[in-house]
């Protein structure tokens, strides 16, 4: 089990005794590199920052020693897949083509150690395992954004949520990404505080973690997905004048369409009416300012468009299950 703690110059103390906690990372071929070395670089800075052996981490394979990533690197794995530690949560760390490289020889033993009462996990398209292994049913887990689609198809009777990342009891599920970052951090700050968990956010150059339910595409990306030229011109607009006022009448007009037509156009692409998809632009951004900036609640309403503070906070409450003022003061605490 590796417990590197190079030295460095920023430091948290942790005092008293400490169990290390110990990850086994399955790395499947064409596995993301970015998904796995955003999970494992918080556990290292963890250890470099109080000096102490808060996490261990192996490589595990099921086939050959030698893995490729998806960007071609190859890696040579710790251990075989059945020589992993006794008491290790279990990480699946997959990537493109996650069917291609299924698995029944992972996907039992992805099984036993769920039985046994062990953590497991999958980054990017490992949710692909943990669906074939059965332990899916009645959990709320993600996956990738692309591969979205083909899990449904594959798998009906899932339903997988477009989220950065997801903690369901013993399942620890991430899209994959830098995101694989925000759950590391989120599962450091849940066992050693936040003192800690804010540091390794510095350390990493990042202002802020993102919660679990935050989406993984933005609205703008999602939209341009779908290659429909005139609706994503539509929502660059809206994105461009969130401080005013909007008539989506003459956003119809501008870009050629009737009410009816653009009303079609949203509801066929997002689910939704161009209201309240204006509105979730919106607040979209007020969470963004609430978290990196210090403007009062007043100042970001009218900011992103509300006509109230009154208006903005309760349908931001609505939307995030929090006040804007207390989502403010969680950034900071």
């Amino acid at each position: 089990m590796a417990q590197y703690m190079p030295n460095g110059i920023a430091h948290v103390q942790m005092d008293g005794d400490i169990e290390t906690e110990h990850f086994s990372f399955l790395l499947l071929p064409q596995f993301s590199m970015l998904a796995f070395s955003s999970a494992i670089e918080p556990l290292r800075i963890a250890n470099q920052l109080t000096e102490r052996n808060l996490y261990s981490w192996e490589t595990l394979s099921y086939t050959d020693s030698r893995i490729q990533c998806s960007n071609g690197v190859t890696m040579t794995a710790d251990v075989a897949m059945e020589e992993a530690s006794s008491e290790s949560n279990l990480i699946v760390c997959a990537g493109v083509e996650p069917e291609r490289n299924q698995s029944k020889k992972v996907s039992d033993w992805i099984r036993r150690g769920w039985r046994r009462g062990r953590t497991v996990g999958g980054l990017c398209t490992g949710a692909y395992i943990l669906a074939h292994a059965g332990i899916l049913e009645n959990t709320a887990f993600t996956l990738h954004w692309e591969n979205l689609d083909s899990f449904r198809e594959r798998f009906p009777n899932l339903d997988p949520l477009e989220q950065l990342y997801v903690l369901d009891r013993r399942i620890l599920t991430c899209g994959g990404g830098a995101a694989a970052t925000d759950m590391m951090v989120h599962l450091i700050r849940e066992k050693h505080g936040g003192v800690l968990a804010d540091t390794i956010l510095n350390m990493c150059l990042m202002q802020s973690a993102r919660p679990g339910n935050a989406r993984q595409r933005s609205a703008t990306s999602a939209l341009l997905a779908t290659r429909h030229v005139r609706l994503a011109a539509i929502v660059d607009y809206m994105h461009d004048n969130l401080e005013d006022e909007i008539s989506l009448k003459q956003i119809s007009f501008q870009f050629g369409l009737s009410m009816r037509q653009m009303e079609r156009l949203f509801s066929r692409y997002t689910n939704t009416s161009p209201k309240q998809f204006l509105v979730g632009l919106r607040l979209e951004r007020g969470r963004a300012l609430l978290a990196d900036t210090n403007l009062s609640v007043a100042e970001i309403s009218a900011a992103v468009g509300f006509s109230s503070k009154t208006h903005f906070s309760k349908r931001f409450g609505q939307k995030f299950g929090v006040s804007p003022s207390k989502f403010a003061v969680s950034r900071v605490s």
